[in-house]
């Protein structure tokens, strides 16, 4: 009996090199996204690209957790939008909570975006 840990320990190993098999055929992309990381250029091109959809602001929070720093607040959207500040990539969004969409990206630190851009 003093093998029993080491043969439960082998055949645990076996069922989940076993079990992770089907997953790549069913979905492979399940997979890769997790071991896929997005650079700083992408995450951003990716916001450009949804701006305006709704929760294109949970991917902003998602890709720049506790990187943002409010700025200014305007009016626009439905009602006011804050001006956010990512201080390591010089890029400021224009956010409405309302919708939960970002509304405007630019280079640089904008406190106030042209009202024609986060109408």
């Amino acid at each position: 009996m003093k093998f029993a840990p080491l043969i439960a320990t082998v055949a645990f190993t076996g069922f989940l090199t076993v079990w992770e098999a089907p997953l790549k055929v069913i979905n492979p992309t399940l997979v890769q996204a997790s071991a896929q990381e997005l650079s700083v250029n992408q995450k951003i091109a990716l916001l450009t690209k949804n701006k305006g959809q709704i929760g294109s602001g949970d991917q902003l929070r998602r890709f720049f957790f506790g990187d943002l720093e409010p700025i200014g607040i305007q009016p626009g959207g439905a009602g006011h939008v804050v001006n956010l500040y990512n201080k390591a990539n010089n890029v400021t969004f224009s956010y409405c909570s309302t919708y939960d969409v970002i509304v405007a990206i630019k280079k640089g630190k904008v406190a106030k975006f042209e009202p024609s851009e986060v109408k």
